[in-house]
């Protein structure tokens, strides 16, 4: 089996599964292509289960000593509470306590923690690397966005957020179903060469 997915761990899928479905609600919501859900809709979700069941996820990774996948879990948990906590606050919802700026420094930070998590996931192989690179473009795409004040360019942010949502459920899935996970690699360095 690959290490995409520690083998046997059920923490580590539902982390998967929570990151997907939030990532995919969030992205979605920022693209605006399904008629009257905006990013506004995905806060509940992202508050309780990217937030807060991703964090506790976290904590039971940590439990079992698995040092990257608890600090992407809880990593990841607390950028999803922070956001449906201050969501608010900088317009995603009614009002706007907050400026653009704020909400692109933000989205800047968090983008930094994903590249961390990123480059820390390499063992973990590419489907979990995939995952968290492409929610650091959607952080850099939303953070830029929001400095810049393009709504077209957040929709692109979104876009990267529903890719790396369905790679993290992918990974999940791949897991449970017994999917691959892995490419098949050829043998480096082997020629084919004619008898004789």
């Amino acid at each position: 089996m690959n290490n995409d997915v520690t083998a046997g761990s059920t923490i580590t899928t539902l982390g998967h599964l929570a990151l997907g479905i939030t990532l995919l609600f969030f992205g979605l919501g920022h693209t605006e292509v399904i008629d009257g859900v905006t990013a506004a809709d995905a806060v509940g979700l992202a508050t309780y289960v990217g937030g807060i069941a991703l964090f506790i996820a976290g904590l039971f990774a940590f439990r079992d000593r698995d040092i990257v996948t608890g600090t992407a879990f809880t990593g990841f948990g607390a950028l999803w509470f922070a956001w449906g906590a201050m969501a608010g606050d900088w317009g995603v919802t009614a009002g706007s306590a907050l400026s653009d700026n704020a909400a692109g420094l933000f989205f800047l930070l968090f983008a930094l923690v994903a590249l961390s998590l990123t480059l820390g996931a390499a063992a973990r192989g590419p489907l979990t690397q995939g995952a968290y690179g492409l929610f650091f473009v959607a952080l850099v795409l939303l953070a830029i966005s929001s400095f810049a004040d393009s709504e077209a360019l957040g929709k692109v942010g979104g876009w990267f957020a529903v890719a790396g949502g369905a790679v993290s459920w992918y990974t999940a899935t791949a897991f449970l179903a017994h999917w691959p996970t892995a490419l098949p690699r050829r043998a480096a360095g082997r020629r084919m060469t004619a008898p004789g």
